[in-house]
């Protein structure tokens, strides 16, 4: 079992989809500002940074508007960020000419990168998964296996079975992380406790952050 993981006794059953309130139009979204546009980066995400975790090429899976992958840029890494919303990326790309950084942000569904031929050092998902229908789930795996340089490492950060209620995003056991992610050529290193921060609430909404590692052969 990997480090961090502590299972539960009984694993709640899920909806096909999880979750109510979810937008039907991604782009239509953000005519306003959605709940999950804070504004700066999430804090485990930056904890990675002052752990010195990114490193190499980093790719932002749903970056909306594109915190994440600027905030690899500040860094000097190479940042790429992908939504499927375009005016999501038309913000991010407003924010990276305002910070004079080098950040590419493409409009596309994150599931067809494989399209680009390119591999990645590190991956980085905030919020991706936990919206995700269960049949999308096996591309989603093999996208990172296409996409993660060996040895590479997809860290993911997901609303938890520990979030009341049932407005918005799916909520993730940790079970569901490790039936999903760990074979297929990755492993589980961690599932630790963690925290998404929301504009609604003043406080985190209960996370799971794991981290996924593409085996080297």
């Amino acid at each position: 079992m990997p480090e961090g993981v502590m299972m539960d006794d009984a694993v709640p059953t899920q909806p096909s989809r999880g979750g109510r309130l979810l937008p039907h139009d991604w782009d239509a979204a953000y005519d306003g500002t959605p709940p999950w546009d804070i504004g700066r980066p999430q804090a485990p995400f930056v904890a990675l940074v002052e752990s010195g975790t990114l490193r190499g090429r980093v790719l932002d899976l749903g970056c909306g508007t594109g915190e994440h992958a600027l905030l690899a840029a500040e860094l000097g890494l190479s940042a790429t960020g992908v939504d499927i919303a375009p005016a999501a990326i038309e913000r991010a790309r407003a924010k990276a000419r305002e910070r004079g950084l080098d950040v590419r942000f493409l409009a596309r569904d994150a599931l067809t990168l494989d399209e680009l031929g390119e591999t990645f050092d590190v991956v980085l998902d905030c919020g991706f998964f936990h919206v995700l229908p269960d049949d999308a789930r096996p591309r989603l795996v093999e996208r990172l296996r296409t996409v993660l340089s060996p040895g590479g490492t997809y860290h993911l950060l997901c609303f938890s079975d520990r979030v009341p209620g049932d407005d918005g995003p799916r909520r993730i056991t940790q079970a569901e992380i490790l039936e999903v992610f760990d074979g297929h050529g990755l492993d589980v290193a961690s599932i630790d406790e963690s925290g998404i921060e929301a504009t609604f609430l003043d406080v985190p909404v209960p996370a799971w952050l794991a981290r996924v590692v593409r085996r080297a052969a």
